[in-house]
């Protein structure tokens, strides 16, 4: 039985694969999958494929698209998530910032290099009109970390998924000031290079059960409750999160990927644009 290693954020979008793997759907294809979660979420994933340490992951189409252009040795085989990413904008609780315009000079926290954080940081940045060559980042690693550099006022805001820092809201840690939805679909399913070519049939067997999983998604039953339970969400939070939330069964468009580039390009974070075919492969 081939093992297949993904990455992927311990987030609530995530919770097909969970589920698939839980009801052995994947051992009824003859695969088993090793699952290994990614806190520090675009920029470790990255990181990851190019190690060899996973073979695919689940990961910000953003993030990705740009470390393929900067040499990562994968592609994308699809889209996992077509809805946008709602990245809340947060500050300490106690901080003396109370409107998106107040941050313009502040300092952000940011994962690490190349992570969503940062590059959301600078689609927000561009939206406000404000001078993305300005921006200033300190390298957090994960929630628990920006949670800590706002608290210590060592960065004064920070960009994250909406409803996973919900709870932190809710509880006083943060304060969200603002959201900024991405402006193309989240997620999508990389794989290593080296994999597609010497296990395609594998990787189409492991879509065509993620596929299935999603599409159903939904019409599971008691599902708000199951993702409210495993992700420390309210209801009402995870009721509101489904109904913005539509997964994919097919890759992105070449008009995606070169809206995500034009971005790319304009914020000055990739310096040309390349063929979509060397972004993405089509099983």
């Amino acid at each position: 039985m081939r093992t297949i290693r993904i990455g992927g954020v311990p987030e609530h979008f995530n919770l097909p694969w969970h589920l698939a793997m839980e009801e052995n759907d994947f051992e009824k294809e003859g695969l088993k999958i090793e699952w290994t979660d990614f806190p520090g979420g675009t920029g470790d994933l990255n990181t990851a494929l190019r190690n060899k340490e996973i073979d695919v992951a689940v990961i910000l189409t953003e993030g990705i698209i740009k470390d393929i252009i900067a040499g990562n040795p994968s592609k994308i085989v699809q889209t996992y998530v077509q809805s946008p990413l709602i990245w809340g904008i947060h500050v300490a609780e106690g901080s003396k910032y109370h409107s998106l315009k107040d941050l313009e000079h502040s300092k952000v926290a940011i994962s690490r290099n190349g992570s969503g954080s940062q590059l959301m940081a600078y689609v927000n940045a561009k939206n406000e009109g404000w001078n993305s060559s300005d921006l200033k980042f300190e390298i957090v690693g994960n929630i628990d970390g920006a949670v800590s550099a706002l608290q210590d006022n060592t960065a004064q805001y920070f960009m994250w998924e909406h409803f996973t820092t919900k709870p932190l809201v809710d509880n006083g840690t943060f304060r969200r000031v603002a959201d900024c939805p991405t402006p193309w679909p989240c997620f999508v399913i990389a794989v290593r290079n080296e994999i597609l070519e010497s296990n395609e049939i594998e990787i189409e067997k492991l879509i065509k059960v993620i596929n299935k999983k999603t599409v159903s998604f939904k019409n599971i039953s008691n599902i708000e409750r199951t993702l409210a339970k495993r992700y420390d969400q309210k209801i009402e939070d995870i009721e509101e999160w489904l109904q913005i939330t539509e997964w994919s069964q097919t890759n992105l468009t070449e008009q995606e990927i070169e809206n995500v580039q034009e971005s790319l390009i304009d914020l000055k974070l990739i310096s040309k644009k390349v063929d979509s075919s060397n972004i993405i492969y089509n099983l």
